[in-house]
């Protein structure tokens, strides 16, 4: 089958960042796999020339596009990546619904607009019915393509732990909504706090954003907790992940919820235990690792740290299953029938045709026809 050019289009005035969260590491790998089977595939960025974050993605096609507008330009199949930006394309084209909906009335708008005309694709079950309740939409408009771990976390070997301590890391992006206020709290509790035997660390992801700067000073000041720079590709945080035991998710629920988690399918592909709240699409994640606790509870996620520590290592046929769910080869083989199915209705073109539909005049009602003379004779005659 021959494909066309494939254009992911990643937020306006934004460079694509490495290591710091799943949207960028989904789109990332989509393409890389989409290249390596000799399907066209780029990132398309706006606004920043080559300062895009081209550079810490050597293997990756890039484009750079001076206005949104551009996009309407392109040739083949575009796909926008969670900002439904309204710009009309050349062919139909889709969104990837990385983020929940937005909870603030100002933005509802954006979102409602941006999608009547996309196909849309979610990256979880959960995402999808968020979403579809959000726009008052059939579930089933709505794909689900899963996101997926780099073949590199399977493949990485876990060096022997000798130091007699239990590992825990929390490789999230540094935000509330990641639940990184909810660890820091967790840390303080009589279970944890008196078992010197867990070691913490975090990374610096997200660090470069206003709210990641001081959360990371703040962690800095902690005695309990080991802060170290994020790992901007793949085969270096598997490897990050390889040296620990457990790594914790614990997302927010308040006014966040998760839509899928890869950091949780990246964390069992490299054997580690994952605790991680039970909300949103990080259920979904489970290879056989995860353990869920109660979002936003410092205690719950103790316990579960707890709980982890007593089920001792992913053992090694565990991991092994793990890392045969959730593949990049998977995920594409599934983006690939996405963009090739006959398109759902966009809600749009259904609520047109409802208007137009109410708009038509009334039928008007039959008449009763005219019975002539001569008809009515031949009635009586016949009867």
């Amino acid at each position: 089958m021959v494909h066309t050019l494939i254009s992911f289009i990643w937020s306006p005035g934004n460079p694509l960042p490495a290591g710091t969260g799943g949207s960028e590491n989904y789109t990332v790998g989509q393409v890389r796999e989409l290249n390596r089977r000799g399907v066209p595939a780029q990132v398309v960025t706006v606004g920043l020339g080559t300062a895009d974050g081209r550079d810490d993605f050597t293997d990756i096609p890039f484009l750079s596009l001076p206005t949104l507008a551009g996009v309407g330009e392109l040739d083949g199949t575009v796909v926008f990546v969670n900002e439904p930006h309204p710009v009309p394309t050349r062919t139909p084209s889709f969104l990837i619904l990385h983020n929940p909906p937005p909870i603030r009335e100002r933005e509802w708008a954006f979102a409602a607009d941006g999608t009547r005309d996309r196909t849309m694709i979610a990256t979880s079950r959960y995402s999808a019915e968020l979403w579809a309740r959000f726009l008052d939409v059939d579930v089933a408009t709505i794909s689900v393509v899963y996101p997926f771990a780099e073949p590199c976390f399977a493949a990485q070997p876990r060096p022997v732990n000798i130091s007699g301590s239990t590992r825990v890391l929390y490789a999230g992006r540094l935000s509330p909504e990641k639940g990184i206020y909810t660890l820091m709290s967790t840390l303080h509790i009589d279970i944890i706090d008196q078992d010197l035997d867990l070691v913490f660390m975090a990374t610096t992801a997200g660090a470069d954003k206003p709210q990641g700067k001081i959360i990371g000073r703040l962690l800095d000041a902690h005695p309990r907790i080991s802060v170290v720079p994020t790992r901007k590709s793949p085969a270096r945080m598997a490897a990050l992940m390889a040296d620990h035991d457990i790594v914790v998710m614990p997302s927010n629920s308040q006014y966040w919820h998760e839509t899928f988690g890869i950091v949780s399918i990246e964390a069992q592909h490299a054997g580690c235990r994952v605790i991680a709240s039970d909300d949103g699409g990080l259920p979904e994640t489970d290879c056989g690792g995860v353990t869920l606790v109660k979002p936003d509870d410092a205690e719950a996620l103790a316990w579960g740290i707890r709980a982890a520590v007593a089920a001792g290592p992913l053992s090694d046929t565990t991991r092994r299953d793990a890392g045969t769910r959730f593949t990049v080869g998977q995920s594409v083989d599934t983006l690939l029938s996405v963009l090739a199915q006959p398109r759902p209705i966009p809600p749009a073109t259904i609520v047109r045709q409802l208007e137009d539909l109410i708009a038509a005049p009334s039928a008007e009602p039959p008449r009763p026809r005219a019975v002539l003379t001569d008809e009515r004779d031949d009635i009586r005659t016949a009867g």
